[in-house]
């Protein structure tokens, strides 16, 4: 006799419980924290701003019907759209991702936590707007601030133990679970109401990683997060029309995620949230490039004063033995690739076509990656050379959470003998260990993104803001993304 499956409703999973506690009672007060969180915003939104020079993104954004503009609505920095705050999630969060230059973090699972900022911006603009309608104070920056650490951190716990990877998953999942925590709260949720969003976001479909490798890499990988930080802000607008939630959307035997989804394992934690990911994530600064190749192309950027006056023509490049590229595990298992790239999507995340431009180079930049600038035959006969190994003890310490390095190493070998320096390092330029190299540059790029949408008058007024911490903390939303319109 079969036995009989309770229909008694569970307390709610307590890993749902403790991202709801997190967000709706802990008050941040890492200083260090919300002056990370400034510089992330800067630099994600330049990201955006740069996107916008890319038909392929331009494309995609902007209301399903031509010409809708919603009362009330959310802007889209860089651009004249105002819409529903759904969509104008899907719009930041695909601009702000397109070109794979935004922040990132790296654990157990890897990820680019401001990828939330889609959905933060546009529901706090949206709340703001609709706030000052019906005669009520906005929501300032600082609540912006506050919701990306907060979303920084439910997603960078989540990744630092489970690998979401191993199992065929995307890491857009944990952006959709953060994003629709935080919107919730922003949304005017209480701790029930993010219990029972996030429960959705659980049970909902999650991404494959299928356009992430080959032979499918391709362009979705750019539009993934936008999607997912869009259906976090759909799913926590349900649930404040009274949406039910499912306790034990985890848990549940047979058809909980762990079960389906999971292998049957529950979550491991290394740490409670707090302000870690925030404090100790990676900025993008110097070139678009996958964060597990950023030193390598570091090495090759190094090795090109060194020796690029040898590795110009096809005929120098035939004299080179090998290329040795000295990495981490995580590095060979996601962008160490042979054979044909068939696009954008395919090449950023090739260690060796990274490598190979910025040895040609002794630079890269988001159009490296273009069809026009992959038919230099120049750049496959160096890809040919290239040979990665992995190195213990780079494994070891990207996985150390005291050291978090993501180091490469990269040496040429000649036929005739000699060889170049082997070039090593260890911390990329977005490091936290490099804040004090890496801030004046990441400034240097924002500047740089402000130029491609922006008058000279609006450039100045934004810098001037946003380089002024308390400043731009008691800005409104609304005002702040005013100043990023485009007409």
């Amino acid at each position: 006799m079969s036995a009989h499956i309770s229909n008694v409703r569970p307390a709610p999973d307590q890993v749902i419980v403790d991202i709801a506690n997190y967000v709706a009672d802990v008050e941040i007060q890492s200083a260090e924290a919300f002056d990370t969180a400034r510089n992330c915003l800067i630099d994600t939104l330049g990201c955006g701003f740069e996107a916008l020079d890319y038909p392929a993104c331009k494309k995609l954004l902007g209301p399903v019907i031509p010409g809708t503009v919603v009362p009330n609505g959310s802007k889209v920095p860089g651009t004249h759209y105002q819409l529903d705050p759904i969509l104008a999630a899907f719009n930041i969060g695909a601009m702000i991702r397109w070109l794979d230059f935004n922040d990132t973090w790296l654990a157990a699972e890897w990820g680019h936590p401001s990828d939330n900022l889609g959905g933060i911006l546009a529901v706090a603009d949206y709340v703001s707007r609709q706030n000052m309608a019906e005669g009520k104070a906005p929501l300032t920056i600082k609540d912006v601030l506050t919701a990306m650490i907060k979303a920084h951190e439910i997603q960078g716990v989540l990744a630092l133990e489970n690998s979401f990877n191993k199992v065929g998953l995307d890491h857009v999942i944990l952006v959709k679970i953060a994003s629709t925590a935080v919107v919730t709260k922003l949304l005017g949720g209480n701790k029930e109401d993010i219990i029972n969003a996030v429960s959705n976001a659980f049970v909902d479909g999650q991404s494959l990683r299928t356009y992430r490798h080959s032979p499918n890499t391709g362009s979705r990988k750019s539009w993934a997060a936008g999607d997912a930080t869009s259906r976090a802000v759909r799913l926590a607008w349900m649930t404040m029309q009274g949406e039910m939630g499912y306790p034990s959307a985890l848990t549940a035997k047979t058809w909980g995620f762990y079960d389906v989804l999971f292998k049957g394992n529950a979550f491991k934690f290394q740490r409670p949230y707090g302000s870690y990911v925030m404090e100790q994530v990676l900025f993008k600064i110097s070139f678009p490039a996958e964060f597990h190749a950023q030193t390598a192309v570091e090495c090759a950027l190094q090795l090109h004063q060194e020796i690029g006056d040898k590795l110009q023509t096809l005929d120098q490049i035939a004299q080179i033995d090998q290329i040795v590229i000295t990495t981490h595990e995580s590095a060979i298992r996601i962008i160490d690739k042979t054979g044909p790239l068939d696009n954008p999507a395919d090449r950023d995340h090739c260690i060796q076509y990274m490598t190979a431009i910025g040895l040609l180079k002794g630079n890269l930049t988001a159009l490296d990656y273009e069809d026009a600038a992959a038919a230099d035959p120049r750049i496959d006969a160096l890809r040919e050379k290239m040979h990665c190994v992995e190195k213990a003890e780079y494994t070891a310490d990207y996985l150390n959470p005291e050291k978090r390095s993501i180091a490469n190493a990269v040496q040429i070998l000649f036929k005739d003998g000699t060889k170049s320096t082997q070039v090593a390092v260890e911390y990329p330029i977005g490091h936290r260990r490099r804040r004090e190299e890496g801030i004046p540059e990441l400034v240097k790029k924002f500047k740089i993104n402000l130029a491609r949408r922006f008058d000279k008058k609006t450039q100045a007024e934004v810098l001037t803001l946003c380089l002024n911490q308390n400043k731009l903390e008691n800005t409104s939303v609304s005002a702040f993304v005013d100043m990023l319109v485009v007409n």
